[in-house]
């Protein structure tokens, strides 16, 4: 692609080149910004990297002049600044820049984050694939032993997060290191069961106050999200409480329906597991991603399967481009863990099938299961689909895998 950068300063616009340079892309740096606009009207780039400090036409004048010209509607302009200011950010972004990337971003995410923003592509990483306890130890390295966290990622830096199982740690160092400044996210909670949440506390974003946070989740009879997390930190079962969280906190009680988080559409659906769980489905940008677990498929030989459900369930996920799902058990497995909460792989690959799922993702692992196991799953799964005829792929995704959309 044809980058231009716009900086006056030599060493930031080099580093840039050199970047971008390397990874396939023709670039040309504006070192005066009084000559950008037309520089740009004539070599019509695809993308610009912008800088906000500069003299005589500072970034944000230049942002606006840029949109205005009808011959670069089309084009991509990404403010890299040193200025760490979420007013500039929402400044910025109102003006019509597609991103906002810090300089002090490391240099190793910065041409990651650089193409997400350019391509529009949603990133969806895994920090945490267990289920029920960590499982750390020399049986379990490849997939890792950590349990359920999934981060989704979308182009103008917006972040969902589902669950605060053990993998949660990980994303925290990862998030202090890519994302320095204000963060903000929104929390998902499928259930409180333990291994969706006792690693909340050890989510170090939390802990710093230009922070913004909004945790949701389903309320459990007369208990709302807030207090179901705050219930696991008062002292007794954690010795740091709640109100330690120096981050702006916000908490929503979702149900089953429709709603809109941070202007993104979130659909939610009751699964079946004990007590009061919720399945996630998030539309945007013509894409689709469910997060459903934990979620208790019956098969159609015993007398708790239920056909509405499992049409309701279909309907859910229908064409989604990836579909992470609980798949805990074996056929074997399962006949001694009936009503615990969860499915066999064989009633998910049916599922998936039945849903024209574009991707199917192994998740939420029996604790008992090493690595071989899960290997054994995914050539389970594999081969099912394969004697369906089916066009639905599937992978187990390990911890700290990512996918793009």
């Amino acid at each position: 692609m044809r980058f231009m950068v716009i900086d006056d300063s030599k060493v930031s616009a080099a580093l840039f080149e050199q970047l971008l340079t390397e990874a396939g892309h023709e670039v040309r740096s504006v070192l005066d910004s009084r000559e950008a606009a037309a520089q740009a009207a004539q070599w019509q780039p695809e993308v610009v990297l912008l800088d906000l400090m500069m003299p005589h036409v500072d970034g944000f004048a230049l942002l606006a002049t840029l949109r205005a010209d009808a011959t670069l509607r089309e084009m991509r302009i990404i403010v890299v600044t040193s200025k760490p200011y979420d007013a500039d950010r929402q400044r910025v972004m109102s003006l019509g820049a597609d991103g906002f990337i810090p300089k002090t971003t490391p240099r190793e995410a910065l041409l990651a984050r650089i193409e997400q923003i350019v391509q529009g592509r949603l990133r969806i990483r895994f920090w945490g694939v267990r289920g029920t306890l960590p499982v750390p130890g020399e049986h379990t390295l490849r997939y890792g032993g950590n349990t359920s966290c999934v981060s989704l990622e979308f182009p103008d830096e917006r972040l969902f997060i589902f669950d605060a199982g053990s993998g949660i740690k990980t994303l925290a160092n990862t998030l202090l290191a890519e994302r320095p400044g204000k963060l903000r996210a929104s929390l998902f909670i499928s259930h409180p069961h333990w291994d969706h949440i006792n690693a909340l506390p050890f989510f170090t974003p939390l802990y710093i106050k230009s922070n913004e946070f909004e945790i949701l989740g389903p309320a459990q009879q007369d208990r709302g999200v807030e207090d179901l997390i705050s219930a696991q930190m008062d002292g007794v079962f954690f010795p740091v409480t709640i109100s330690e969280f120096a981050a702006h906190m916000r908490y929503r009680d979702l149900g089953e329906g429709d709603c809109e988080v941070d202007g993104i559409a979130v659909s939610c659906l009751l699964l079946s597991h004990p007590g009061r769980c919720l399945g996630y489905r998030v539309d945007y940008g013509g894409r689709r991603i469910a997060y459903v677990t934990d979620n208790e498929l019956y098969p159609e030989s015993t007398e708790w399967h239920n056909p509405e459900y499992r049409q309701q369930l279909a309907d859910f996920v229908r064409g989604c481009d990836v579909l992470i799902t609980d798949t805990t058990y074996t056929e074997a497995e399962y006949q001694g863990k009936v009503h615990w909460g969860h499915s066999t792989v064989t009633e998910v690959v049916a599922l998936a099938d039945a849903a024209q799922v574009r991707t199917l993702c192994l998740f939420h692992h029996d604790p008992e299961q090493d690595d071989a196991a899960i290997d054994r799953k995914l050539e389970i799964a594999q081969r099912q689909l394969a004697e369906r005829g089916s066009q639905t792929q599937v992978i187990a995704p390990a911890e700290g895998s990512e996918l793009r959309l």
